[in-house]
């Protein structure tokens, strides 16, 4: 399908009438004030956090294979320090154990090495450059993100998926899926979420993300409406796990805040098609009623239901978690329900609409979160593909209530320093501008590290350049055969 980019128009006001074209209810800023929503504070986690804009957790399939933060780790966070972000929503997904990690490069609780040392570097690599910036770091949020990758573990580098229960549609879509985990097993891992979260609280983190999103495992266990025990069925077994771990972290690490981020809708796995290269939802009469996911509707899972979501943000206020990150999908099934951009990943598709409309889709699921459950502090996310007018309409988001921190991840790989130019009243580097080429996927895709290869020198000059290339050239190229 044909669209416009954001970076193709040639004003604010071309780009605000496409965005109402898009959703009437939607609307930016025509100037952003640096003095104005963005740089007013705001209180989470018992502090008084200096600004709007928030750090959104990263994969960077770049730590080293013991668990530990490698040169390219500590890189990165200390440019999310450098961006002058005053919320820095985990940062890093952390795995919890080794069978948890999505990658074999991805950062975890091994304890046959110094982890403690490793998070100790990566933290204070993030002040560092904060510092650097001649920001103070007394209103600066840090957290940890903590997850097991459950279905979408590989940490030996092919699949070794740990299931919560089965799932037909990504059986056919991902391929093996091996028996459910036991009750025992759901048991121990949440004991290990414990044990991170106690060294994060012992190193200085100030909170700790208990991931529940992206298909990964606490996400997939909403869904396991066809599992039995005390993990499956009702909506308040679904969410034993999640509860139990909440708990037990904020019994066993007093002072420390617990955030969660989840995908608070979800919809049907999308396939590409062989004629159009775009995704779509396929065969989805074949498994009605859906009992299969979480946010949408059993009758016709490509259409949301909010019922679900209204309960589980209100069992986390019972549980005391005020602050939540609210994302939707998985990068795995419905890439661009979670990260709209106008290009595919390598094992991606087409986006079947204009992306902006993926865009406005996670501001709705924000806004209504916001108006159900005023007391929330909730993140956004879903900003980076506004590219030119991110700070246009986060100011507006911020300025009507909608949402409390603006969330960038991919724009912190291209051009982290965008909080901290908005936020100074400085010229924005349009050639810095995430572009949404899906690079920073598409290499961990194929066993490289995650960057901005287009936009960052750092990784525009590495080998892996040429090598990201050729798997796009090579996948367009099966797109277009097939």
């Amino acid at each position: 399908m044909k669209y416009t980019t954001p970076g193709q128009h040639r004003s604010v006001a071309e780009f605000r009438e496409h965005l109402l074209s898009i959703d009437a209810r939607l609307d930016c800023a025509t100037s952003v004030d640096a003095d104005g929503a963005l740089r007013r504070p705001c209180r989470v986690f018992g502090m008084n956090v200096g600004n709007r804009f928030a750090v959104q957790p990263m994969e960077g399939w770049d730590g080293e294979t013991s668990g530990l933060p490698s040169p390219d780790t500590l890189r990165r966070w200390r440019r999310f320090g450098r961006s002058g972000a005053k919320l820095v929503w985990g940062g890093e997904a952390f795995a919890v154990q080794e069978d948890g990690r999505a990658n074999p490069n991805q950062l975890y609780l091994n304890p046959a090495v110094e982890v403690r040392a490793g998070l100790s570097r990566l933290r204070e690599s993030l002040l560092e450059g904060h510092r650097e910036q001649g920001e103070s770091t007394d209103d600066l949020c840090i957290g940890l993100q903590l997850t097991h990758s459950g279905r979408f573990a590989r940490p030996m580098g092919a699949p070794a998926p740990r299931t919560a229960f089965f799932h037909p549609v990504l059986a056919r879509k991902l391929g093996a899926s091996p028996p459910p985990l036991t009750d025992a097993e759901l048991e121990g891992i949440g004991e290990s979420f414990v044990r991170a979260a106690r060294l994060a609280r012992e190193l200085g983190y100030h909170f700790v993300d208990v991931k529940c999103c992206h298909g990964y495992l606490l996400h997939e266990l909403l869904g396991a409406k066809t599992r039995e025990g005390p993990y499956g069925g009702t909506l308040e077994n679904r969410t034993r796990l999640l509860g139990r771990i909440v708990r037990a972290i904020q019994n066993d690490c007093p002072g420390l805040g617990v955030g969660v981020r989840v995908s608070l809708l979800d919809t049907y796995p999308y396939f590409m098609n062989a004629q159009t290269r775009e995704g779509e939802p396929r065969d989805f009469e074949a498994h009605l009623p859906y009992r299969f996911g979480f946010g949408m509707r059993e009758d016709d899972p490509r259409q949301p239901d909010f019922d679900e979501p209204r309960r589980l943000l209100a069992r986390l206020l019972e549980l005391g978690v005020h602050a939540v990150n609210v994302s939707l999908g998985s990068p795995y099934y419905t890439p661009h329900w979670i990260r709209p951009a106008a290009y595919p990943p390598s094992d991606g598709y087409q986006p079947p609409e204009d992306p902006l409309a993926g865009v406005a889709r996670h501001l709705e699921a924000v806004r209504w979160a916001k108006r159900e459950f005023p007391g929330l502090t909730i993140v956004g996310s879903g900003y980076s593909y506004l590219q030119e007018y991110v700070a246009q309409v986060a100011q507006h988001e911020v300025e009507e209530g909608h949402v409390d921190f603006v969330g960038l991840g991919r724009m912190m790989l291209a051009y982290p320093e965008l909080p901290f130019d908005v936020l100074h009243g400085r010229p924005l580097q349009r050639a810095r501008f995430c572009r949404t080429f899906s690079d920073c996927t598409t290499a961990p895709r194929n066993g490289m590290v995650s960057g901005c290869y287009p936009l960052d020198p750092h990784y525009k000059n590495r080998p892996e350049f040429l090598k990201v290339r050729e798997v796009k050239s090579k996948a367009e190229a099966l797109r277009r055969r097939s």
